[in-house]
């Protein structure tokens, strides 16, 4: 059977915290439940929160003592990922996987030692974790906080909507990224983000439609930069804050933009803008066949005998005893 049900989950991170995010991700089952859907896609450092419009103290030549506390406090929400019982967040999330019977990719803000990670986690209703990719290439001031993945988590898993993979928000721009992925036999390309430019609905359309694949992209909404803490404060006020290009404290921090799409580029769902809410489409897997007919850029439309990708999968982590 080619058919399925695919879903992005457009939330944001609780200003409360990461169990606090949990909790809210929980609050969710009954609804993906009844609506069938056997994946669900969750934005980008949903747990353990993305903090827009925050520098770290950070200037050329020198660090502040607040922006080190304000490091110290976002550190202390990230969380470990794997099978050890140690990785309770990832248990949690195993046992909504189960009790849905949906598999998930779920944006992460990851803790190796003293090193942050922007990581998507997959999870198997029956199997559990299964695997993480760690975003290669951070943007801008994301390498301040994250450091980069190497070729090793450039995952790519099977589940009951076919093969999963995919990129973490600006790195799905990388042209050598997505072709190594496309040649691993991405059937469902999951792309969790925080990016809510009108631009982002134009780049997955892309990708669909390039890679010959279903697209589902999970966008974080988040109200206002006060309610997270994030953004510059405003002069004279203890709480209120404001992000560039905002032009008040309670203009939506992050707009959303969720969207699924299929292989030819057309939309099936999205963009929801606006709102938090589980965005929902049917697929069929059949038409990645009918896409591939006349453009298959691992395949007969590739040029083999001019071009070649070398791709480093080995893993680049040192870990001194």
């Amino acid at each position: 059977m080619s058919k399925r049900i695919v879903s992005a989950l457009q939330i944001g991170s609780s200003p409360e915290g990461t169990t606090a995010t949990i909790e809210k991700i929980l609050s969710y089952e009954s609804q993906i439940k009844e609506s069938g859907t056997s994946l669900v896609v969750i934005p980008e450092a949903t747990v353990g929160g993305y903090p827009i419009g925050s520098n770290f103290g950070a200037y050329v030549g020198y660090r502040t003592p607040r922006g080190r506390g304000d490091f110290k406090r976002y550190f202390k929400q990230s969380i470990k990922i794997g099978n050890d019982p140690e990785c309770k967040e990832i248990k949690t999330l195993e046992g909504l996987s189960k009790r849905t019977g949906a598999s998930l990719v779920v944006g992460c803000i990851e803790r190796d030692s003293y090193t942050l990670y922007c990581t998507m986690v997959f999870i198997d209703p029956q199997l559990g974790y299964i695997g993480k990719h760690r975003k290669l290439q951070p943007t801008a001031s994301e390498r301040l906080i994250w450091g980069q993945g190497d070729g090793s988590t450039l995952t790519v898993v099977d589940s009951k909507v076919g093969k999963l993979g995919g990129a973490i928000c600006w790195e799905n721009t990388l042209p050598l990224l997505r072709h190594s992925m496309y040649a691993k036999g991405v059937q469902v390309w999951c792309a969790p983000t925080v990016e809510d430019m009108p631009m982002w609905e134009t780049i997955m359309k892309n990708i669909a439609f390039e890679g010959r694949l279903f697209v589902v992209s999970a966008v974080q909404y988040v109200p206002s930069a006060t309610e997270m803490g994030y953004g510059v404060p405003i002069e004279g006020s203890d709480n209120e804050r404001i992000l560039p290009g905002l032009e008040s404290s309670d203009e939506p921090c992050l707009k959303g933009g969720s969207i699924i799409v299929d292989p030819f580029g057309k939309v099936l769902a999205g963009p929801l803008r606006g709102q938090e809410g589980l965005l929902v489409a049917n697929i069929d897997l059949d038409l990645i066949i009918e896409g591939k007919y006349d453009l298959d850029v691992v395949g007969h439309y590739s040029r083999g005998d001019v071009f070649q990708l070398t791709v480093n999968e080995k893993s680049t982590d040192i870990h001194f005893v």
